[in-house]
């Protein structure tokens, strides 16, 4: 099931710890405080499709 799952995503891999938690970082962050009610996807493409 998740090669079939790998194979739908456009990076074709799954993430790495470290690029979730630079999207948590950035969303904890001043730098987004302008950001209501945004949803951010960090799926490697997967939601693209």
């Amino acid at each position: 099931m998740a090669e079939a799952w790998l194979g739908g995503t456009p990076m074709g891999r799954m993430g790495e710890t470290d690029e979730i938690a630079s999207v948590v970082h950035f969303l904890a962050s001043d730098a987004a405080s302008l950001m209501t009610g945004s949803i951010v996807s960090a799926d490697g493409g997967y939601t693209c499709w």
